[in-house]
């Protein structure tokens, strides 16, 4: 006899398990599957956790190489990549058992193996039948390949791969200027590697505030990034030793993607060709087409507000559906439909999710840009403050960067907020708690900010709004 379950969820990433223990807490039976003997999804186990520990373990290893001597510390620096990794691969450990932990506190099933959807309230796990009153779709997204580059996890790898590297390569070429491309070339840089970034674009992480991109890119080409914008490469040969890439101007391409004619081909070699020119949707092998199950044209799942697909009883969140395809967007999705399955009102305010890149120094971002609110015709004001300025920046010698909060012109109610420094990506908290409950630029420039932190370039930057920054 089938075992039979409220909700079963496919994939047990950030949107996977996090739905799966609020529906538990709700008074659900549920069961998740995965294939992955490890709980977490690429999240926890190849994505987000390592390269932050990655990122962690080199900023450390620059700061005792380039800043140690400052502060009056005398010391003599080696690189132990293997102990790093080894450090990187407990971080991920530790957490995929805390997972594993709550799955058992809340008496949630791992049904490990390969779910296929076989109709509404059945699917096949390694094909045994598995019934559920609910069906949701979390099996995430994985790397966007590229055509003419040919992934093989050696020479030219994903980001998977840039993440167990054995050795430091002397060059690397990263394929994207996003977040993960930005990141993952600083973790090899900061370790020793000539890294080269190159963007079919004219500029770096698109998306971004352009004001704070073009700071941005000013940084990391300090720190020692080359950048090729406006670059598209057009095809890769893997040799024994190194890569090769031909790369022409992204303008040569004609509309269908193809060389131009007359257009200009150069090549560039490197020991390591990171691609990460973005994510896609991985629903490979669950059934989708034959259940006639919706998708745009990037094929994204198409849900409706409460996050059901076309064929009733079938849900899908995370990177599976159109959004930012980031874990924490994935896991307020997951508590919401579980809310909204047990007949509660289970919302995601789509207004409020923050950005972070994970390099240093760090950038933060929530709501919109300058450039959106121009194409809008928003009239807003804006106010920027720089960590020059900053007393606790100023201390730790980590005076880059710098606070800018939009607000709309007549109501002051905040519409973005956009931070390039030192504790960045916690630092946008603070505005993403004060637009979550429609808040202004004076509520946050009226709010206690202790003296001296960083957070206080925040405070400024509200104050700045209204023509009151001041210099601390």
């Amino acid at each position: 006899m089938a075992e039979s379950y409220d909700l079963v969820i496919i994939g047990a990433g950030p949107g996977g398990y996090v739905g799966a223990i609020r529906a538990a807490q709700l008074g659900m039976k549920v069961g998740v599957v995965e294939k992955r003997a490890k709980l977490g999804g690429t999240c926890l186990n190849v994505g987000c956790i390592p390269s932050k520990a990655l990122l962690q373990s080199s900023e450390k290893f620059r700061e005792a190489t380039h800043s140690f001597a400052k502060h009056g510390i005398a010391a003599t620096v080696a690189l132990d990549l293997p102990a790093m990794m080894k450090r990187k691969d407990g971080v991920v450990d530790q957490l995929t058992k805390g997972v594993a932990f709550l799955f058992k506190k809340h008496k949630i099933d791992h049904l490990q193996g390969h779910g296929t959807i076989k109709a509404p309230g059945v699917l096949a796990v390694d094909g045994k039948e598995i019934k559920a009153k609910a069906i949701v779709i979390a099996t995430g997204s994985e790397s966007t390949p590229l055509p003419g580059v040919t992934v093989d996890e050696k020479r030219i790898v994903s980001s998977t791969g840039a993440l167990e590297l054995k050795e430091v390569p002397k060059t690397m070429i990263v394929i994207g200027a996003g977040y993960i491309g930005l990141e993952l070339g600083s973790v090899w840089s900061r370790l020793g590697a000539k890294v080269t970034v190159v963007e079919f674009l004219d500029r770096i992480t698109p998306g971004m505030d352009g004001e704070v991109a073009k700071h941005f890119q000013r940084v990391l080409e300090k720190q020692g990034l080359v950048f090729r914008l406006g670059s598209k490469v057009t095809a890769a040969k893997a040799g024994a030793g190194d890569v090769t890439l031909t790369i022409e101007a992204a303008k040569a391409a004609d509309a269908k993607g193809g060389a131009a004619q007359g257009a200009v081909a150069e090549t560039l070699a490197a020991d390591i060709v990171l691609v990460a020119i973005g994510r896609r949707p991985y629903l490979e092998g669950l059934g989708l087409d034959a259940l006639g199950i919706a998708r745009d044209k990037r094929g994204f799942v198409q849900v409706d507000a409460h996050y059901q697909t076309n064929v009733p009883g079938i849900y899908a969140i995370g990177d599976a559906i159109p959004g930012p395809m980031l874990a924490h967007k994935a896991e307020e999705e997951g508590v919401a439909l579980a809310e909204i399955l047990a007949g509660q009102a289970g919302h995601v305010n789509y207004e409020t999710v923050p950005g972070i890149v994970y390099t240093w120094p760090e950038v933060a971002s929530v709501g919109k840009t300058e450039e959106q609110l121009k194409d809008a015709g928003i009239a807003y004001k804006s106010g920027k403050f720089p960590f020059t300025a900053n007393s606790r920046a100023i201390c730790n010698d980590e005076r880059e960067g710098f606070a800018k909060i939009l607000a709309d012109a007549k109501t002051d109610r905040i519409l973005g907020a956009h931070i390039i420094g030192a504790e960045a990506g916690n630092m946008i908290h603070a505005v993403v708690n004060v637009m979550e409950f429609g808040g202004a630029a004076e509520d946050l420039a009226r709010s206690f900010h202790a003296h001296p932190t960083y957070n206080e370039a925040v405070r400024e930057a509200a104050l700045a709004v209204a023509g009151r920054a001041r210099q601390i």
